[in-house]
């Protein structure tokens, strides 16, 4: 049974999802701020941290700072409001690994935790989190789990590899669980600047609903066509000459 800690200063808000999570089966423990959370964090050492984006004295962003310096994969789900797009990209440069926005969707909620535990799952067996096959004439990456700095060499590595064997058709095909923080958009857009500079043809698909809001924020979309699915963008890819 996993544990889970929430840190949100409204008690109502702290009260819902205790009752939501308690069904779903995990250990819950709550604070109503972030020292709270935090001390609770340290004793309990939980693997997904939910936690409000804004709180009086240490607000999320502080919080989500400090847990990381302790448990870099620990699952951090921020709580944002509508709007608050310069706090959402500042908690994903400090590798928050989602978001989700108030008020606060069971549906919403409920995808969320489900990426979260795909990539704690993903963590515990040791499984490749980016690789490459092709098919169709199409090099296709794919790519699960948490993309951050510490992925550039093997990214960059699988790239090298597709351009030695001279393939000028790629997709980067995200699982429906990946995140990927601020400096994993660094490594991305190291990647689209060398394919567009090659005109390398190349899309991006798979994206939970969250990541590709938060690509289109940073302007991924603007360097590379996103599709909801793979078949979309194959249908693409093979449409240019």
């Amino acid at each position: 049974m996993r544990k889970i800690l929430v840190i949100d200063d409204e008690k109502p808000t702290l009260s819902m999802f205790q009752m939501f999570l308690k069904v779903y089966g995990f250990t819950v423990y709550t604070a109503e701020n972030g020292e709270q959370g935090l001390k609770i964090f340290q004793k309990e050492n939980p693997s997904i941290v939910i936690t409000d984006i804004k709180m009086p004295g240490m607000d999320g962003l502080e919080v989500l700072k400090k847990i990381k310096e302790i448990s870099p994969a620990t699952e951090v789900i921020i709580i944002t409001g509508h709007g608050d797009v310069d706090l959402t990209i500042e908690a994903m440069n400090l590798s928050a690994t989602d978001f989700i926005n108030k008020p606060i969707q069971k549906k919403a909620l409920d995808a969320a935790l489900k990426r979260a535990e795909e990539r704690l799952s993903l963590v515990e067996s040791n499984e490749e989190e980016i690789s490459w096959t092709l098919k169709d004439n199409i090099a296709v990456v794919d790519i699960q789990g948490n993309i951050n700095a510490s992925h550039e060499d093997m990214f960059m590595s699988v790239y090298d590899e597709i351009e030695k064997k001279g393939h000028e058709k790629i997709l980067l095909h995200f699982s429906e669980n990946s995140s990927v923080s601020g400096a994993g958009i660094g490594v991305l857009i190291q990647i689209l600047t060398r394919s567009n500079d090659k005109r390398y043809r190349l899309a991006i698909a798979g994206l939970s609903e969250n990541m590709e809001k938060f690509f289109q924020i940073v302007g991924i979309n603007q360097m590379a066509q996103i599709f909801k699915d793979q078949e979309e963008a194959f249908t693409y890819l093979k449409s240019e000459t």
